[in-house]
């Protein structure tokens, strides 16, 4: 392989060309590399120096068989890559796969006319520090999975010899911020919830969240072939997941401590006894018109009620009952506060949620302490006040 520095058809920057004998097809082939070194100003010397650096990194890749006349643009590539993922990951997965596909990264490479093969550590860099100005960091090493999981592909089918994502120094990467907005109901906060949800289109969807403290999915996933009345048990394995508008409706959790079987008591049996009956009331009132699809958590005509719907209903009727506004994963979280309330220890807590990491209850157990560290101080504080006050000038 050899290299020479030229101006190229009088435009402003020097340009290397590269001469190399492809092992694909034993042909001798031609290749211009654009730099950002302008022909004009005593910058002959600088464009030598690239030169030997291109010279060096493309050798390398010549000598590991890669073809350097395959023209793949980057965003007809990822399209490529995230279409041949499809069959092999769960169809949500896939979907927010192509949001940040479709959405961020295709709009920012696409005008460049960026190929695979050109793609440098810079490009990632410059990408990472657009997007933080526009998306959170813990957004940004979302995108930057996926890009990376595409250039391993291309790595492996010897389109470039390494992957520029992995490249990036850690110094230069986003770095993850633990979410913290998480809150918490108390015990008295819970109950009075429990008070202003009776009529209400989501009522049967709190009890059961703050009961088990099963996640969104779950519990709008319940299907009553999943209630077993005579063994009093419910096994959760089916989900109902929302992306965008889409609604997906699978038989899987979010892992395999989640997919489980917890007991049936005998409030929760008689709740949903009276609820099925209002069902078949319900049905008898529209035979044509009602939604037979078997789900627990339904709206008056058998419909599904989406998951979109139980966080926007949620927050009005937080709102409606001057309630702190909280999410409604937060009530996941809120089901072990009035756990730990009720006297059970931080195993009890991990098997009733389900966690499959110890750590997730320990760091919802970090804010309850908090709490109750935090009404210590407040009643010392009040039984102290009168000795804390000083009469010293």
């Amino acid at each position: 392989m050899t290299a020479s520095v030229q101006v190229k058809d009088g435009r402003p920057n020097y340009y290397i060309v590269l001469s190399y004998k492809n092992e694909q097809d034993n042909k001798w082939k031609t290749k211009w590399i654009a730099t950002d070194i302008p022909v004009k100003g005593n910058n002959k010397r600088k464009a030598e120096k690239r030169k030997k650096e291109i010279l060096e990194e493309y050798g390398m890749q010549v000598a590991q068989g890669i073809d350097l006349s395959r023209d793949v643009l980057f965003v007809v590539f990822i399209r490529e890559w995230l279409e041949s993922r499809k069959r092999y990951i769960r169809i949500t997965t896939y979907e927010s796969y192509s949001i940040n596909v479709d959405r961020h990264i295709v709009p920012f490479f696409e005008p460049m006319k960026l190929k695979v093969k050109d793609m440098t550590p810079a490009h990632i860099l410059n990408y990472i520090n657009h997007q933080l100005k526009r998306v959170s960091p813990n957004t940004v090493i979302k995108h930057l999975a996926n890009m990376s999981k595409c250039l391993d592909s291309a790595v492996s089918q010897k389109i470039i010899s390494f992957n520029p994502v992995k490249s990036v120094s850690d110094d230069d990467m986003p770095q993850k911020k633990k979410f913290t907005g998480a809150k918490f109901y108390n015990e008295k906060q819970i109950e009075r919830l429990l008070e202003c949800s009776k009529d209400d289109p989501l009522e049967l969807v709190i009890m059961l969240t703050v009961f088990y403290g099963l996640r969104r999915s779950e519990v709008i996933g319940l299907r009553w072939d999943a209630i077993d009345m005579v063994n009093n048990t419910i096994s959760i394995r089916h989900t109902v997941v929302q992306v965008n508008k889409n609604v997906h409706k699978m038989d899987a959790t979010k892992n395999e401590v989640s997919n489980a079987v917890i007991p049936l008591p005998d409030m929760i049996k008689s709740r949903l006894k009276k609820w099925k009956a209002q069902q078949a009331q319900h049905k008898l009132l529209q035979p044509n018109d009602y939604n037979n699809d078997g789900y627990v958590c339904t709206q008056v005509d058998g419909s599904l009620i989406k998951p979109n719907y139980v966080t926007q209903h949620f927050k009005r009727l937080l709102i409606n009952n001057d309630l702190p506004i909280i999410r409604f994963h937060d009530l996941r979280h809120s089901s072990a506060s009035y756990l730990k309330y009720l006297g059970f220890d931080l195993k009890d807590i991990q098997t009733w949620l389900r966690h499959s990491d110890i750590q997730t209850t320990m760091n919802i157990y970090t804010h309850l302490d908090m709490e109750a560290k935090q009404g210590i101080a407040e009643r010392l504080d009040e039984r102290f006040r009168n000795f804390g006050s000083s009469n010293s000038s």
